[in-house]
């Protein structure tokens, strides 16, 4: 099973592993892709942007007209859903529609007391 790890790590923080992982060939086997801030990650995972993952995930290359359907929306919206997720890397173009590349997602952040 292909997983994607969204987590909330602040940009030098999320070099800095990137760095050290790089360096030590001791990259993870998991894809991650990191938000700067809680906020910034519910921003672009929308509930309505959710679904279009949830109904992509291990479906393989789809038309955003499949995808329109498959989450019971209307076109012109998913279309501009899927601008977001491509923007944020969290959705890739591939030769006849978009992908998703996994089949499972875990969101991993912490909220601390200020």
């Amino acid at each position: 099973m292909k997983t994607v790890i969204f987590e909330v790590t602040p940009l030098d923080e999320a070099m800095g592993e990137f760095s050290r992982a790089w360096k030590t060939g001791n990259a993870e086997k998991s894809a991650r892709i990191s938000f700067a801030t809680p906020e910034l990650l519910w921003q672009v995972l929308s509930a309505k942007r959710w679904d279009i993952l949830k109904a992509l995930a291990g479906a393989g290359t789809v038309s955003i007209r499949e995808a329109a359907r498959r989450v019971g929306r209307d076109v012109k919206a998913v279309h501009g859903d899927v601008k977001v997720l491509l923007g944020a890397g969290v959705l890739r173009r591939d030769e006849g529609g978009i992908l998703f590349p996994y089949d499972a997602v875990r969101v991993d952040f912490m909220l601390k007391a200020a």
